[in-house]
């Protein structure tokens, strides 16, 4: 090959990495260069060698990437249409020859020990497939050895690599083939793969099916916000809304508009609900029915409070009047006129209220199995929620329309076929109408009242011969008036006229009598009184205690109990305890409950009473005593004491007598709920590790046993399908821990105990199927002094410092344990005090005997490094050490990733997919700010070229 084109090809790469330079003349040029010659094997050569010094460097240097793009434009260019002409095969094939040598040497380069030339080679392969037109022709053996080159890269060690060659097998898919090799990775690497950037990469370019669309919708819950992110965007652009069921719908819509991040959120509402309104044609009630807003009320309101947010002018606003009136209320003044245009008078709206709920249909039990007939009523008793709860958002000032109002909600909360689930909503509304707490108590209480003992009219018994006595004495008197006028005719015909007028005083004052008689006889024909009848069925008692507990929650609990909240206690709710009804029995438990919070004599009366609802009773009751006495102690701390303190299961120390009682009291609560957390109830089960969390987060518990069987509990496999278990134990460990120093240092006395448990499982125990590496990081990265949120004053003694005196201590019990390589594992990733000290010295002493006395040659090497770090040499700390940072604990809860970040991936994960590889990034303590000559370093290195190592090659050659 002449020497001015050898010039051509090095002086082409040296211009291509100039930004400022065209490549498309460069591209032109060499390529006119290429056709001129007849024999392309040194231009081929000479080709490669220039490219080789691109691809050692790693790091995304401006310089490398320009000529990567060249390489990729000037590959492309060899590219022609697809020809149908037999006779024009061999000159196409002529024409791809530059094309089909580049991918060969690329696939011969895949494999390489530095991962800089297998990311290097991928990332050409992926440009160079994406740079070719839909109908580009490649060779079938060529294509095939693609395809296996890129299954091959997508398990690399680094991210980078697995990030490229996921993007190169975009072209590679077959949605259409359920046994699609690419396919099948794309879906290994959206569950399992650690790096977040792989995860993103593969949600671009995976494409949706009916294989695929399940993994896409689970990496909406991924752990990392960008995923999530990206996850909704290719719902939005790839998947129309059909293809979804309601579930995942109302999931979507729901876990997306309350998401943590703001992003998240955002995007939901600038693309998602766009995308879903554009295929109802715009249509807001259309995407309604394509949920189920009946059951997810709460999620439709807020999906249309978010699409009313987007509306620009109120002509936008038609739709969800409900939801809109809410929407426009909390815009205080500025929606005023707006609301008063879409709701009717108070007056006017309280009497269609009362219309529509006297006309919902009451179905018997038997017309209850027929579905159609139930889901009319469902649909009513829906329709009469939203009705109820437009009542909050119509104006109460004006008196008369307010007092109508009360007055309807009374006759409706008195009707006896008002639905029992609307019973809750309709005495929040009228509570939230009166101004006056002594009014609220009395109106609910005399309601209760009228419902339980309605006035009813009620009919005597009738004496009968008292009854017989009477109709005699008629009788008798009808006779007698008969003969007085018998009487009184004939005396008028003799003209005996003074005769005449007494007959007829007497048959006036007989006619008084029998009309008496006649009135007394129909009434008792009909003697019926009204008074007040006690009801006590099922359906009586459950509405009535529905109301009463309702009127507790509502009221302040600073208020205490008045004589009438006393009364229907001990009327109403403590019967309802005891009544066989289970639903009644549940109603009362939670009125118990809930009245305890106003009075701490009441809840140390009915304490012993709850601790036996909660072993003895149905699931469904024992859980409702168990959120009251959870609440309990959440709100008093220590029963019976006036001041509430924490309570520690594991303290031993000896209490003053007058204590004796309540702490027996408190520990038989703990043990109690200690044993639930292994009760085959599921429900059971995750309720006391939910208010267990509660207590240890407040502070009411400070107990490491109590945190170690939560932390079993939250790995056990037996709870893998308890999402609501996993979830709430994944937040309540990160936020204990980073809380506070004292919730650390309790974390670091459960360690052992935990890793003891899981080391001592027996084999059929499903605790010994769990990672103790992942167990043993996660609890590293719980107790780092870094991970608090307002970082403790700086202490002589830090918690990784005595960890890792337990930790030694430990590994001395029995050196030759297989746990000790683990062990030393664990002391290698704490953040351990090098300033010398008392501390030091002693953690000095005790690896100075684990030395001596381990035999195991990796923990040997472990330990080395760790002495030589407390003796100052703190460029021997393994990259480990500063590498692990804490990841979200949610990975556990179905991110695709371990609960806690492994020592190489740990801090890698939170960055991009451009610094994602730990043998080229160098690491920095992330407290370190970088000084001005670092930076003005690292710019200079971004202004890197190939030049002077071309140079270099040619002087040495």
């Amino acid at each position: 090959m002449p020497g001015d084109s050898d010039l051509e090809i090095e002086e082409a790469f040296r211009r291509a990495q100039k930004a400022h330079n065209n490549k498309a003349k460069l591209v032109a040029s060499l390529k006119n260069r290429y056709n001129k010659l007849e024999d392309k094997t040194e231009f081929h050569e000479e080709f490669v060698r220039c490219l080789k010094y691109a691809m050692i460097i790693y790091t995304r240097e401006p310089a490398v990437e320009n000529v990567i793009d060249f390489v990729t434009r000037f590959a492309a260019s060899f590219e022609t249409p697809v020809n149908e002409n037999p006779d024009e095969e061999e000159e196409e094939e002529d024409e791809n020859e530059f094309l089909n040598f580049l991918l060969n040497f690329l696939l011969e380069s895949h494999g390489a020990n530095s991962h800089a030339v297998r990311f290097r080679a991928c990332q050409l392969v992926n440009k160079l497939l994406g740079s070719l037109s839909e109908n580009a022709q490649i060779d079938d053996d060529l294509w095939d050895r693609i395809h296996e080159a890129m299954l091959i890269r997508v398990t690399d060690k680094y991210p980078n690599v697995r990030i490229q060659a996921a993007l190169a097998m975009s072209r590679l898919q077959d949605p259409s083939n359920v046994d699609c090799p690419t396919i099948k990775a794309y879906m290994l690497l959206l569950e399992n793969d650690s790096n977040p950037e792989v995860r993103r990469a593969v949600l671009s370019c995976i494409a949706p099916s009916a294989t695929t669309l399940s993994k896409i919708y689970k990496r909406t819950r991924d752990v990392k916000e960008k995923v999530r992110k990206l996850a909704y965007q290719v719902l939005a652009e790839k998947v129309h809304i059909r293809a979804l069921s309601i579930a995942q719908r109302v999931s979507l819509l729901h876990e997306g508009l309350s998401d943590s991040a703001d992003s998240v959120k955002e995007v939901v509402k600038t693309h998602l609900l766009p995308a879903w309104l554009r295929m109802q044609q715009g249509d807001v009630l259309q995407l309604l029915h394509r949920l189920d807003v009946e059951n997810c009320a709460e999620t439709a309101v807020t999906t249309l409070q978010a699409i009313f947010s987007m509306a620009t002018s109120p002509d936008d606003l038609q739709n969800g009047v409900r939801a809109l009136c809410e929407f426009v209320k909390n815009k205080g003044n500025e929606g005023e006129e707006l609301l008063e245009r879409l709701l009717p008078e108070t007056a006017i709206f309280a009497e269609y209220l009362y219309s529509y709920l006297k006309s919902i249909t009451q179905l018997s039990e038997e017309q209850r199995a027929d579905m159609t007939q139930l889901e009319m009523v469902m649909t009513q008793e829906f329709i009469g929620q939203q009705l109820i709860l437009l009542v909050g958002c119509l104006d109460t000032s004006e008196e008369g329309g307010r007092k109508r109002m009360v007055a309807v909600l009374q006759e409706i909360l008195l009707m006896p076929n008002t639905p029992t689930s609307l019973i809750g909503l309709l005495v929040e509304k009228l509570i939230g109408i009166l101004r006056d707490d002594a009014q609220k108590i009395q109106m609910v209480a005399e309601i209760i009242s009228d419902v339980r003992e309605p006035i009813l009219p009620i009919s005597e018994p009738v004496d009968e011969n008292e009854k017989r006595r009477k109709q005699v004495k008629l009788a008798e008197v009808r006779v007698q008036i008969m003969e007085a006028k018998q009487t009184l005719e004939e005396c008028i015909s003799c003209q005996d006229f003074s005769r005449a007028a007494e007959l007829k005083d007497s048959i006036s004052q007989l006619e008084e009598l029998k009309n008496q008689l006649v009135l007394e006889a129909s009434q008792s024909a009909d003697n019926i009184k009204e008074q007040r009848v006690e009801k006590s069925d099922a359906k009586t008692l459950l509405k009535c205690l529905t109301m009463c507990a309702e009127l507790f929650k509502q009221m302040n609990i600073k208020r205490g109990i008045c004589p009438t909240m006393n009364a229907l206690i001990e009327s109403l709710i403590l019967p309802g305890v005891s009544n066989p009804n289970p639903a009644v029995r549940n109603m009362a438990v939670i009125c118990l409950g809930t009245a305890a919070l106003h009075s701490k004599d009441l809840a140390n009366t009915h304490l012993v009473l709850l601790l036996q609802i909660t072993q003895l009773d149905e699931p469904k009751i024992r859980i409702s005593a168990l959120r009251a006495l959870v609440d309990q102690l959440l709100l008093n701390g220590l029963i019976l004491q006036d001041k509430p303190a924490p309570v520690s299961q594991d303290d031993s120390n000896e209490q003053p007598e007058h204590q004796a009682e309540e702490e027996s009291t408190v520990q038989s609560i703990l043990k109690m709920l200690s044993e639930f957390l292994d009760s085959e109830i599921c429900e059971l089960r995750t309720e006391t590790a939910e208010g267990l969390a509660k207590l240890m987060y407040c502070g009411r518990i400070l107990s490491p046993k109590l945190l170690s069987r939560l932390v079993l509990l939250w790995y056990n496999p037996v709870t893998e399908d308890d999402q609501r278990l996993r979830h709430c134990l994944g937040v309540f460990l990160q936020l204990y821990a980073r809380a506070s120093r004292t919730n650390q240092e309790c974390v670091e006395e459960s360690f052992l105990p935990t890793m003891r448990t899981l080391f001592n499982a027996p084999v059929t125990s499903p605790l010994s199927e769990v990672d103790t590496s992942n167990v043993a990081e996660l609890f590293v990265e719980l107790t780092r002094p870094s991970a608090l949120v307002q970082p403790a004053a700086v202490q002589a003694v830090s918690v990784h410092d005595s960890l890792a005196v337990r930790v030694c201590n430990e590994i001395l019990r029995d050196t030759s344990a297989p746990e000790v390589r683990l062990y030393c594992k664990t002391l290698s990733w704490l953040e351990i005090n090098t300033e010398p000290g008392p501390a030091n010295s002693d953690l000095q002493l005790l690896l100075k005997d684990i030395l001596q006395e381990v035999k195991d040659k990796h923990s040997i090497r472990i330990i080395e490094k760790l002495c030589n770090q407390l003796n100052g040499d703190r460029c021997s700390k393994s990259a480990g050490n500063q590498d692990t940072t804490l990841q979200n604990l949610d990975d556990h809860n179905g991110g695709g990733q371990k609960k806690a970040s492994t020592a190489k991936n740990g801090k890698k994960a939170e960055l991009s997919s451009d610094e994602s590889d730990e043998e080229n990034v160098p690491e920095e303590p992330p407290s370190v700010r970088p000084s001005r000559r670092a930076k003005m370093a690292a710019i200079d290195k971004t202004k890197q070229d190939l030049t002077a190592l071309m140079n270099q090659e040619a002087n040495s050659s």
